[in-house]
């Protein structure tokens, strides 16, 4: 017996309902959205509090951790002291986290200038994004950067932070820093990196560079005597980690490496990693212009040391204003 139509249509709306609903695919930007929020859960406040500083120093043997190092004494320059005069400086800095094999680990950065209107870009040094020892070599995970530290400090997670925090959607460094083998010659002459950071902040939403403002880079040659001032989170010694630090001084070639590095006299110790060097500083307004970074100290002398900005970096820099993922440049 034929079943009426109607009884027919009731059927077929039956099975349709009862078919399963495919989901859209996800879209790069809830991909990316998802990471933010897995990367602020790892940190949690204990996980900050207990990240150590990856810092490096030479000695008689080589380069070697630096956690554990010791600030010298005083100098008529400006070696070590606590930042009180606000600024751009003072928001466009901050502490950054990540993994690395498992561990955690702290260093400094700023905030660069940038060409798009999505990201933003951190500047912090090489062997704070990337672990050139390992085997295999690595980019660093879990990257994330608390801006403005100074000002709620105390190993706080994200939402306790000031304005909260931004994590890498792509690290980015030069193929003669991922190539050294380890934290060597060839290393400290390329170790610098841009992280590029998506929106973040306490409304998940907000772009860094225009919440805490951005400094200009430079990749021009400096004069030897140019005065620089150094900035970062110094974590080892009398320092806490969580006081905005910075030296004052003019920078020489670093003799012991063939004047292929800057030095400055300075006493920060393991956490200021990756903190600025900034030329044009104005303390008024804690504005200058990004011109190196804090990368190594030697054992026994009162000096830190940073790379010199050169095509290599610029290089980096210009990778960074458009990269999605991390990325190695001169491969």
């Amino acid at each position: 017996m034929r079943q009426p139509r109607s009884a027919l249509l009731g059927v077929l709306l039956l099975a349709v309902a009862a078919a399963p609903v495919s989901a859209a695919p996800p879209t790069a930007a809830d991909v990316a959205r998802a990471e933010h929020q897995r990367i602020v859960a790892y940190w949690t406040a204990d996980r900050l509090a207990t990240a150590k500083p990856r810092d490096f120093t030479r000695t008689g043997a080589g380069f070697v951790p630096a956690a554990n190092g010791k600030p010298a004494g005083g100098s008529k320059n400006v070696a070590g002291a606590s930042w009180t005069k606000g600024g751009k400086i003072l928001h466009a800095s901050g502490k950054v986290f990540f993994t690395m094999h498992g561990a955690r680990y702290t260093c400094s950065g700023s905030v660069a200038n940038d060409g798009r209107a999505s990201y933003s870009l951190v500047l912090t040094a090489g062997h704070c994004a990337y672990d050139e020892g390992a085997n295999p070599p690595a980019f660093a995970t879990n990257w994330i950067f608390i801006p403005e530290y100074d000002t709620a400090p105390g190993g706080q997670d994200c939402s306790a932070s000031l304005l909260g925090c931004w994590t890498a959607d792509a690290l980015v460094v030069h193929n003669g820093y991922a190539t050294a083998g380890g934290f060597n010659t060839q290393a400290t002459v390329h170790d610098f990196a841009f992280a590029v950071v998506g929106a973040g902040g306490k409304s998940r939403t907000a772009q860094l560079d225009s919440t805490v403002g951005s400094f200009a880079v430079s990749t021009n040659p400096l004069p030897v005597n140019s005065k620089l001032y150094a900035f970062g989170y110094p974590a080892a010694g009398k320092y806490s980690g969580t006081d905005l630090t910075y030296c004052a001084g003019p920078v020489f070639e670093d003799p012991y490496n063939a004047r292929r590095t800057w030095g400055m006299t300075c006493d920060m110790t393991g956490g200021s990693s990756g903190g600025p060097w900034l030329s044009n500083f104005t303390e008024s307004t804690g504005a200058g212009v990004l011109s190196s970074l804090n990368s190594y100290t030697y054992s026994g002398i009162r000096a830190m040391h940073g790379p010199k900005f050169n095509d290599n970096t610029q290089a980096v820099y210009a990778a960074a204003d458009s990269a999605t993922s991390n990325t190695i440049v001169g491969q």
